[in-house]
């Protein structure tokens, strides 16, 4: 059975996290964190159960939360505020980074009529920084500022492809958690799927994020030849063609790389 990530949230976040976990600022930061990337409200108990902080511990912290704006009230449960996305929007890197290829982005989506998402690396996962739907239809669970397992994800394989060994050891280390039945679980054979990435100048993933849909993914790279991010365009398996979409996305990674706004 695949892992809930609401779970995965649980695990990640909770209780063992070190002396972090015994500070006001230690708990306000386990409590922001255990919403998940298919969470919309959280209820106290579930915080509490989440992050393993006591209920009225919860309670009073998510008070000052909810007055920052960092938290919002929905009936009885929570989500997180307005203010925790205005801050995330504030860093120069990230914006800047999804300010100059967003262009590209609606142009790809324009062509395939697919999704397209730029992710960055951010530990073990990776981070959407943007996505453009091309119809309803095309549309997959994800979103903007949403995690995923960086071993399961294309964006995530693209990005350890060019991370240094440490950085993948740390995901193997971790254990390579299941998302669905077909998520890579066998460090080697994550290992030579990095090696074939590298090779081919692409990632793929078929239903290793959400059932029924296939990534392709490309490195971003920037005027100074670092990786910066991966691009990927997303879509149902039964019409999804892997090699045209990762002619379509190399074609925009090149565009990308002699933008000199992309830095």
């Amino acid at each position: 059975m695949p892992a809930d990530p609401r779970d995965r949230a649980a695990s990640s976040y909770g209780a063992g996290q070190g002396d972090g976990a015994n500070s006001v600022l230690g708990k306000a930061r386990l409590i922001l964190e255990c919403f998940a990337l298919d969470d919309v409200n959280l209820s106290l108990t579930e915080i509490s159960r989440r992050t393993g902080i006591s209920k009225p511990s919860v309670h009073r912290l998510n008070q000052e939360l909810v007055e920052w704006g960092m938290l919002e009230r929905s009936g009885q449960e929570y989500r997180l505020g307005l203010r925790a996305f205005e801050l995330g929007s504030r860093v120069p890197r990230f914006r800047v980074l999804r300010d100059a290829v967003r262009p590209y982005m609606e142009s790809l989506c324009r062509a395939t009529k697919e999704t397209v998402h730029l992710a960055v690396l951010d530990g073990l996962d990776i981070v959407y920084l943007e996505k453009v739907v091309g119809t309803p239809q095309a549309t997959k669970p994800s979103r903007i500022a949403g995690r995923m397992p960086a071993h399961a994800a294309a964006t995530g394989k693209v990005l350890l492809a060019h991370a240094t060994p440490a950085v993948v050891e740390s995901v193997v280390a971790a254990g390579l958690e299941r998302v669905t039945p077909m998520t890579v679980s066998v460090p080697q054979l994550l290992r030579d799927q990095l090696v074939r990435v590298r090779a081919d100048g692409f990632a793929t993933e078929f239903e290793e994020v959400t059932v029924g849909y296939c990534s392709v993914a490309v490195p971003i790279v920037g005027p100074t030849g670092l990786v910066l991010a991966a691009l990927s365009i997303t879509a149902p398996t039964f019409r999804a063609d892997a090699r045209q979409f990762a002619a379509a996305l190399t074609a925009v990674s090149r565009k990308v790389a002699l933008d000199r706004s992309v830095n």
